[in-house]
């Protein structure tokens, strides 16, 4: 009975333990889908509002029009830096921290966009047409961080795809190089052959005088005897051509 009564504890052990991690599982992925969904609905929210204040900074003359369109301009810009900044953070960890700056320069246009929503409902234009220039500064200068930043991003980018470009280029090379290994072989065994004939022609060319052309010397050549015999031979040959 107490065995009995431990398989019992067990089994029910663990039915509740996979109940607990499925009600856990369902849990996340509800979480999960429900983030996914509002993501959706908030981009799909933001592009609607975009397109309406396009749709006013053409339509709305005036303070109305530049309005919209500053608003616009301050929208496009940090979802266009957004967009660079999270496609390169996963290659470059370097730009999580520019995605840090630039929730932190979102946080600045939300207010500022929230303050420019509250004037387009200003009933008293002399009000909107004071204010619009100061805000107008303020969203250049979010505008102009926000660019800065994706340029500098664009331009990181780039150069990494150059240097990777290059380095790649030398390895193909030197694996062109080992893959005509015959070039490198033969190319020793030619330069040695060239120089062992060049150094037997000038071998040839710097030995004795009368041994490279198959002569003797003579006796008297060594004696130096040779020129007074000649001298002599001639002495006693003319008396004798004489006498004849």
């Amino acid at each position: 009975m107490d065995a009995l009564g431990v398989v019992i504890a067990l089994v029910v052990l663990f039915v509740v333990a996979g109940a607990v991690m499925a009600v856990v599982g369902t849990v996340k992925a509800a979480k999960a889908v429900a983030a996914k969904v509002e993501r959706h609905e908030a981009q799909a929210r933001r592009a609607v509002e975009n397109a309406a204040l396009r749709a006013k900074s053409f339509a709305k003359p005036g303070s109305q029009g530049q309005l919209a369109s500053a608003r616009l301009s301050l929208r496009t810009s940090l979802d266009a830096t957004r967009q660079v900044l999270e496609a390169g953070v996963a290659e470059d960890s370097q730009l999580s921290e520019s995605l840090q700056l630039l929730a932190r320069l979102d946080a600045h246009a939300v207010e500022l966009d929230r303050e420019m929503r509250a004037l387009e409902r200003e009933p008293d234009p002399g009000r909107v047409v004071a204010r619009l220039p100061e805000l107008k500064e303020r969203a250049g200068r979010i505008t102009h961080s926000a660019e800065a930043m994706r340029w500098a991003a664009q331009d990181r980018m780039r150069r990494f795809a150059d240097d990777e470009l290059a380095r790649l280029g030398r390895e193909c090379e030197d694996e062109a190089g080992a893959l005509r290994h015959w070039d490198r072989v033969a190319g020793p065994d030619t330069a040695s052959g060239a120089a062992s004939a060049a150094s037997a022609a000038s071998a040839a060319g710097d030995g004795p005088k009368g041994l490279g052309t198959g002569g003797r010397l003579r006796a008297e050549d060594v004696l130096g005897l040779g020129e007074p015999l000649n001298r002599l031979a001639d002495r006693l040959r003319k008396p004798h051509a004489g006498g004849a």
